[in-house]
């Protein structure tokens, strides 16, 4: 008996994830409810499943949801404000001076729709957030049906959102409470730097989190700058001072590592670290290449990120991932490195992983979370198409993207969003527009 929130999807091809290297041919997803119910021959999916609706997708490759282990929704509204500048010009003298002037509760729910709208339409159906306002940014992917582990700010200078680092950590624990059964929301500890967190401050984020079993989510050798300025201050390396507080653990979630020596790849696999990789936004700001061939090698387990829209500029997963694997490959000097099917794990499995969502999303599973993306291979940008995954990773892009499921829910069907207003994000994005214009205008 077919239950009446039984869906068949039958495309061309089925990237399913794991097992590894599958490209599975005349096969259809049959969805039920929130999960996937089975994968199986196409017609023996529709004998089984008589009365379910099926969407055709002749032409497509199926793949699961795209993950985006890193980024600031928000900052979608402060895209392109400040192009070519070097890191801390653009953060001192650009972004945090905007920021102070603007942000608030409204900037952070508009900016995080828009950003939500963005991905869910080039096809990632899972972020990991940080930002002030973090009740904002979660009302916004709740809003938007996207899933999203939203972080807890931690800074020792205060803001619009907390006073110091003790009051940063305090919201943050209130906000956990309050998403701590949702479907959708995750949280981490999210503090931003270690030039912006004191010790006491991390070695209360790390009992919090032992405690209470949660990530941490921080930006880490991201810069040279970084490196030189922590080695004046208290002469170690921020790793090393990390360690000895005892944050370089299987809880660490680190960002960018462009800055790494051997001995410090080797303490990240030893204590479990996982590492989100950001190259586009690294490449932009001259911070540095994150050196993924090691890591992997190390049996870390490397994921993608696309930073905020302000600094990449902007938020596809598909051209993240391929500069991700073409920088391997030249900075390795081996042209096998991060293969297309590789980079198929590290937008998918390896992110949700990453996330500690990997038994329930990253994979084409009966039992797991209908998370799906569908990609239209039928342009001729993509003839002939040989290995489809290969096309995926090296031709694609975001608007080749037709149809996303977030929960067995459609919420992009022909490359249209199905029930987000787009209307309403756009407008409120003009308005904030011309308030930052404003702002630049008296800089």
């Amino acid at each position: 008996m077919t239950r009446s929130s039984t869906q068949i999807l039958s495309p061309t091809w089925i990237a399913p994830v794991v097992p590894k290297d599958v490209l599975l041919l005349g096969h259809s997803l049959v969805i039920e409810g929130e999960r996937i119910a089975a994968i199986l021959p196409t017609a023996e999916a529709q004998q089984h499943y008589p009365d379910a609706p099926e969407v055709l997708l002749p032409e497509h490759l199926v793949t699961p949801g795209f993950v985006n282990v890193h980024g600031h929704a928000a900052m979608a509204l402060l895209r392109g404000i400040a192009d070519d500048r070097e890191m801390m010009d653009w953060l001192t003298n650009w972004i945090w001076p905007i920021e102070g002037e603007l942000v608030n509760e409204q900037f952070v729910y508009d900016g995080t729709r828009l950003a939500a709208l963005e991905m869910m339409m080039g096809g990632t159906t899972c972020a990991a957030d940080t930002y002030f306002f973090p009740e904002s940014a979660g009302r916004a992917f709740t809003d938007m049906q996207f899933r999203a582990q939203v972080g807890m700010p931690v800074l020792k200078f205060g803001n619009a959102w907390a006073r110091n680092e003790e009051d940063h950590i305090h919201k943050g624990l209130a906000f956990r409470d309050s998403i701590k059964n949702h479907s959708l929301l995750t949280t981490a500890f999210a503090p931003h730097s270690p030039y912006t967190v004191s010790d006491q401050g991390f070695e209360r984020i790390r009992l919090y989190a032992e405690q209470l079993d949660l990530p941490i989510h921080l930006h880490l050798h991201e810069t040279a700058t970084e490196i030189s300025e922590a080695l004046q201050e208290s002469g170690m390396r921020p790793i090393e001072r990390l360690h000895k507080i005892g944050i370089v653990s299987p809880a660490l979630q680190a960002v960018h590592m462009t800055q790494l020596r051997d001995d410090e790849i080797q303490l990240m696999a030893t204590n479990g670290v996982q590492i989100a990789h950001c190259p586009e936004s690294n490449m932009k700001l001259a911070s540095g290449l994150c050196p993924v061939q090691k890591l992997r090698s190390a049996g870390i387990n490397v994921a993608v990120g696309t930073d905020g829209a302000a600094s990449n500029n902007d938020l596809d997963m598909l051209q993240e991932v391929r500069s991700a694997s073409l920088l391997s490959k030249v900075t390795s000097g081996d042209a096998t490195s991060l293969s297309a099917a590789q980079s198929l794990e590290s937008l998918t499995i390896n992110g949700a992983r990453y996330l500690g969502l990997d038994e329930h999303i990253g994979s084409l599973e009966p039992g797991k979370l209908a998370d799906i993306t569908s990609i239209d291979l039928s342009h001729p940008a993509f003839q002939p198409i040989y290995h489809p995954v290969s096309q995926l990773i090296y031709t694609a892009s975001a608007r080749d993207v037709s149809h996303v499921w977030i929960n067995g829910k459609p919420v992009v069907e022909q490359g249209k969003p199905v029930s987000a207003d787009s209307d309403s994000i756009l407008a409120a994005t003009r308005e904030w527009q011309l308030r930052v214009q404003s702002i630049q205008a008296n800089q």
